[in-house]
């Protein structure tokens, strides 16, 4: 099942399902219009979902915005740095990781992006809100968790996850640099994409074998398969878990591969005008321009 946030005609926005036909409204037949209270019923309510998408009929392909499925995460989103070998390396060579250790690190390295700095599928990337002037793009595949846990076995974590989505961790370098942790240079406003979709974990039962992509202006920039993360999902759970209860509706973003815009030669960075997309097989593509 693939779970959108989206609104129509102005209205507010409210929980949906991806069919063929458009988009079927989960709200109008009695589910949550929030995407975190909807992830919270679980199963039931995925039943439920899939009845409706039976029954109902999609509105109309015009009258639809898709929003980042969570638009306000009820916490701040869980990242992970360096969890690609190759992006761990380009990382370590370019001089802006202030806080490094070893260039390939022994453990997850466990930031967080502020929820307000989340939109959703073609809503604008403000450059202006980094003052430096270095914005990159980070594409990764996010984990949504569907059942709350602390102290989660590796064994155990796929049974708490609910989802899969998109997050483009784009990042402010010389922010990140400048106050060696990364919260600011991470968190400006719109500086964490996420979409468009919630892909539900039974329909990615192998999500290691899927391949994300990042494009610049139809440029391909990064490519590599989920199965690359020195860190997999089920050790990132654990990590997390040691220390936090997580529950449902929070978002873990994995970690970026190689081909990010300080690996290049000379860096690029992002400018108004430009357009990322972040793809990830089995998900979609998460578009959004630059301003």
């Amino acid at each position: 099942m693939r779970l959108v946030t989206f609104s129509a005609d102005s209205a507010s926005p409210r929980t949906g399902a991806l069919v063929a036909g458009g988009v079927v409204d989960l709200a109008d037949a009695g589910l949550p219009a929030d995407m975190t209270e909807l992830i919270r019923l679980g199963d039931p309510a995925l039943a439920s979902a899939a009845e409706a998408i039976e029954r109902a009929a999609p509105v109309a392909d015009h009258d639809v915005r898709i929003h980042a499925p969570i638009p306000r995460p009820r916490k701040n989103v869980m990242c992970v740095g360096r969890n690609y070998a190759d992006h761990a390396a380009e990382f370590s060579r370019s001089g802006f990781d202030a806080s490094e250790r070893s260039a390939v690190p022994e453990h997850p390295v466990i930031f967080t992006k502020a929820a307000s700095s989340v939109i959703g599928p073609d809503e604008p990337i403000l450059v202006a809100n980094d003052p430096t002037g270095t914005t990159d793009y980070e594409g990764e595949l996010g984990v949504v968790i569907g059942r709350s846990g602390r102290r989660i076995q590796e064994s155990d974590a796929d049974a708490h996850v609910f989802g899969y989505t998109i997050v483009n961790d784009v990042t402010a370098r010389d922010l990140q640099h400048r106050h060696v942790q990364w919260f600011l240079g991470k968190s400006p406003d719109t500086f964490c994409p996420m979409g468009p979709a919630i892909v539900t974990a039974d329909e990615l039962p192998d999500v290691g074998a899927s391949w994300l992509r990042t494009h610049v202006n139809g440029e391909l920039r990064q490519e590599a398969p989920i199965s690359s993360l020195i860190f997999d999902i089920p050790s990132l759970i654990r990590t997390i878990s040691e220390t936090m209860l997580l529950e449902p509706g929070d978002v873990i973003a994995t970690g970026t591969p190689a081909g990010a815009g300080i690996g290049l030669e000379p860096p690029r960075f992002l400018v108004p005008g430009d357009r990322v997309e972040v793809s990830v097989d089995g998900i979609g593509t998460l578009g959004n321009p630059v301003r």
